[in-house]
């Protein structure tokens, strides 16, 4: 069976796609590996009336909802490969399935590259977070540490020391603090530690940061902004144009450079923006976006209206 549209992800941005293209009658394939980059937290915040919900059970209610429309059809699956294939595209799934769709929407979101600490991957979204937007509120008032040594790392404890704690430590594990940063950082009376970082332990609310000459910083959370890359190579391997940051270069259309391909969430961004937007409700948004226009594209070539 070939589909109108195939999505790749099953995040907030793939199951909206998914959503509003199964709305149109349209036949949809929502593809899921179950590897969400929100696996970790235990709430999600900024979705209005669903602030503070767990993002497993928005995903568990998404899925449930879509079961609704005949046209929807989900698989927990990987996809290895896409490439063109006359007017459409196809997928080869982890299990060697080959399946096909005239429009295809990459949802595959980000993966964040953690650094070697140990103890670090254990604590992410739960106790060591990577966005003040996210977790902020949260941690208001809180003692903190920003661990990293890259500049947006760093600049990262200026924006939660101005919004959240007057308590804020650097720690950039052995690596000098930026230059660019260090009097920024003074000016602000936060603290720097250069030392390198052993491990990180404890749990959320209580978080200690070993250090590698034996001391050990107790915070009450800890912010780490990783650098990311892409979930899946399939944007890559269709020859979708990528940003300087790895993300997919789209158009306000969520339209990336390869007709009929489109992407949504955090794995793309337009090049106006500094960074992509990680929240659930821009993801769901550009879901939206994504199948509106996807659903638009086959209704003018179906009526023979052009481009």
């Amino acid at each position: 069976m070939s589909y109108d549209v195939l999505v790749v992800g099953g995040g907030p941005a793939g199951l909206n796609a998914a959503l509003v293209a199964g709305r149109q009658r349209r036949d949809v394939l929502l593809l899921d590996s179950g590897a969400p980059r929100n696996a970790p937290a235990a709430e999600m915040h900024m979705l209005l009336s669903r602030d503070g919900f767990p993002p497993a059970e928005l995903r568990r209610i998404g899925r449930e909802q879509l079961a609704a429309y005949p046209g929807v059809e989900i698989r927990d699956a990987v996809v290895d490969t896409a490439e063109k294939e006359g007017n459409g595209f196809a997928l080869t799934l982890a299990d060697g399935e080959r399946v096909s769709g005239r429009k295809l929407v990459i949802a595959t979101g980000q993966v964040d590259v953690l650094d070697q600490v140990e103890g670090l991957s254990e604590l992410f979204g739960r106790g060591v977070y990577h966005c003040p937007f996210c977790h902020g509120w949260e941690t208001r008032g809180m003692t903190l540490a920003v661990l990293g040594h890259e500049l947006p790392q760093v600049m990262q404890a200026l924006y939660v020391a101005d919004r959240f704690s007057d308590d804020v430590v650097v720690c950039t594990d052995g690596h000098p603090v930026p230059e660019q940063a260090a009097g920024k950082l003074a000016d602000a009376g936060i603290a720097v530690d250069e030392t390198p970082v052993s491990r990180i332990e404890g749990k959320e609310g209580a978080v200690r940061l070993v250090l590698a000459d034996g001391r050990v910083i107790e915070r009450q959370a800890v912010y780490h902004r990783a650098p990311t890359r892409q979930h899946s190579p399939l944007a890559e391997q269709l020859g979708c144009e990528a940003l300087p940051d790895g993300c997919v270069r789209v158009d306000e259309f969520q339209r990336t450079s390869v007709p009929g391909v489109y992407a949504a969430g955090d794995a793309a961004r337009l090049e106006a923006l500094p960074d992509a937007l990680t929240f659930v409700v821009t993801g769901a948004a550009d879901g939206a976006r994504a199948a509106v226009w996807a659903e638009q594209e086959l209704f003018r070539e179906d009526a023979g209206l052009g481009g």
